[in-house]
């Protein structure tokens, strides 16, 4: 891994890492790893706390080159707990620490400001921490405990990471017009040392989400993505269908389509794919012919 022309690898000094670029420490804290590491190097470090030095490089890498896309290569040696551990842990410094900064500074701005403007920065600010909440919360209850279940091999729902995937929301634009109602509209009487302290803040969240949103798109989803190809390929042997799956068989079997099998059955389209996978998986059986005489020959159909 490069970082300009400089190498980050794990035998380089913990120190020099930090020096380097202080923004780590961020880094460093969220995946579980604490100071006092003296002239330590990076893997003796992430050793001793259990954390895997390659992904911890890799979020550094990612966090400090915006540019940078992983290989598949680099993927696979991706501990995906030490990922969830660093995301959970930053939705933790969100909501404790940085919203609750950049909350204290808006107070502290808009005190001398008239009703008006209290009502409409404090409204818009509201909304989007109900905003952040809420993604933080689908996050935190559907998607990392489907990725554990993954990692378990206990699956037991339909979610797939192409779900997340596909309505992961940008968290960062109601900041970005946070930024411009507050640089461009306020009136005047406004301090503008407090006008640059919580202009600081907001860039500060925001560059940050940012480069969270990147590490979930180019290490968690890619990973995750990595981990689904590998259990559909992976046949089952032993593990029964289930009645739908036996259903969605039979359906396959007699030529419906995705659509046809969705609205018979009166559920989504993705949740037929769901089935259709957990089929292949579990039976090893990946062309429609071959499901065809799999039905036949086991009297589904």
């Amino acid at each position: 891994m490069t970082i300009n022309g400089d190498i980050l690898h794990p035998g380089m000094k913990m120190a020099d890492l930090m020096n380097r670029d202080f923004t780590l420490s961020g880094v460093m804290e969220r995946v579980g790893l604490s100071f006092g590491f003296g002239d330590e190097t990076v893997e003796e470090v992430c050793s001793r706390a259990g954390v895997n030095t390659a992904t911890f490089l890799l979020i550094c890498e990612v966090y400090l080159s915006e540019d940078y896309t992983p290989s598949r290569q680099t993927l696979e040696n991706v501990d995906l707990r030490d990922v969830l551990r660093y995301l959970r842990l930053s939705h933790t410094w969100y909501e404790g620490t940085a919203v609750k900064s950049l909350s204290d500074a808006l107070d502290s701005l808009m005190a001398p400001c008239g009703d008006t403007h209290k009502m409409i920065i404090s409204r818009f600010f509201s909304d989007y921490m109900k905003e952040l909440e809420r993604h933080f919360e689908y996050e935190e209850s559907v998607v990392f405990p489907y990725v554990e279940a993954m990692l378990d091999k206990d699956v037991k729902d339909d979610f797939s990471i192409g779900q997340y995937e596909k309505h992961h929301s940008d968290v960062q634009e109601k900041l970005d017009d946070l930024k411009k109602l507050i640089m461009t509209y306020l009136p005047p009487e406004c301090d503008q040392q407090l006008i640059h302290t919580a202009l600081s803040e907001l860039f500060a969240l925001e560059t940050d989400l940012r480069k969270h949103t990147i590490i979930e798109d180019r290490i968690l989803i890619p990973a995750v993505n990595r981990l689904e190809d590998s259990e559909e390929d992976s046949p089952a042997p032993g593990e029964k269908l289930s009645a739908r799956e036996i259903e969605i068989l039979a359906a396959v079997a007699q030529g419906l389509l995705n659509k046809e099998i969705a609205s018979k059955y009166n559920i989504s389209i993705h949740t037929v794919i769901t089935h259709r996978k957990n089929i292949v998986r579990k039976t090893g059986i990946k062309t429609i012919a071959g499901l065809t005489a799999y039905a036949i020959l086991n009297n589904l159909i």
